[in-house]
């Protein structure tokens, strides 16, 4: 009895890139190339400097977009390019690839809104020696049919290891506030945690106010030092030495 041979056909719309080949079709005939260079990957000082911290807004917008439902940037094309542009201002935390490649650390000044309205100033302080967030609201400022969101972030360290923040949000009612020499606070012992930071949103219908977290927590300092960038570059492979330029 003769065996039969069974055909095996490709079937592409696009390319299949595998074990270093990518083959594609072009005028109806399959073609292969290879996919790899053995050229070594630029990693320069300031290219590593941007790709870590291009690494820490997509873990940082990542949290974000999970934990809460209400976002608002609205003076981009997207949601995500909007609080990249603000998050790029950031300082620049270096951790090593394989370990520490999902972390996210709680800082001042993580953006978790964008828009016209004016800005909150916030801070936290004391009101009669209970923690605080102090802002420069005013009685009035509850009467033009804004509403308040508060989002609370928390530094965590997950699985024993891994810092990540995890956000959430609520809104404010106007009775939770204390009138203080004139201004609006929040008081209550969550305002004393080093490990949560806030940021109060001013919103009106599909308008709000930039706001950036404010926070107490210092674990991300640790990850800004030169120690931290030499150790994280080396886990990459190194930093890309500056060519030698001979004198003219």
């Amino acid at each position: 009895m003769k065996k039969r041979k069974t055909a095996s056909v490709l079937m592409l719309t696009g390319s299949f890139r595998q074990s270093g080949v990518t083959i594609y079709q072009r005028n109806g005939k399959l073609v292969t190339r290879t996919a790899t260079s053995d050229e070594k990957r630029s990693n320069t000082l300031g290219q590593f400097k941007q790709r870590q911290k291009m690494r820490h807004t997509t873990a940082l917008w990542q949290m974000l977009k999970i934990d809460c439902k209400e976002l608002m940037f609205t003076e981009r094309d997207t949601a995500y390019q909007n609080f990249a542009s603000l998050a790029n201002r950031l300082p620049v935390v270096y951790v090593e690839r394989l370990s520490m490649g999902h972390a996210s650390f709680l800082m001042p000044g993580i953006p978790v809104s964008d828009g016209t309205l004016p800005a909150i100033t916030l801070k936290i302080g004391e009101v009669n020696g209970a923690a605080a967030l102090l802002t420069d609201l005013t009685n009035e400022d509850l009467t033009n049919h804004s509403k308040f969101w508060l989002y609370t972030a928390v530094q965590n360290l997950e699985n024993d290891f891994m810092p990540r923040v995890r956000f959430s949000v609520r809104e404010v009612k106007w009775n939770e506030m204390t009138l203080v020499d004139g201004h609006l606070a929040l008081v209550g012992d969550e305002f004393a945690d080093e490990k949560k930071g806030w940021a109060l949103v001013r919103v009106n219908g599909d308008r709000c106010s930039q706001q950036g977290i404010v926070t107490r927590c210092s674990l991300y300092q640790r990850y800004t030092t030169e120690e931290a960038l030499q150790e994280a570059a080396k886990s990459y492979g190194g930093l890309t030495p500056k060519p030698f330029l001979s004198p003219g």
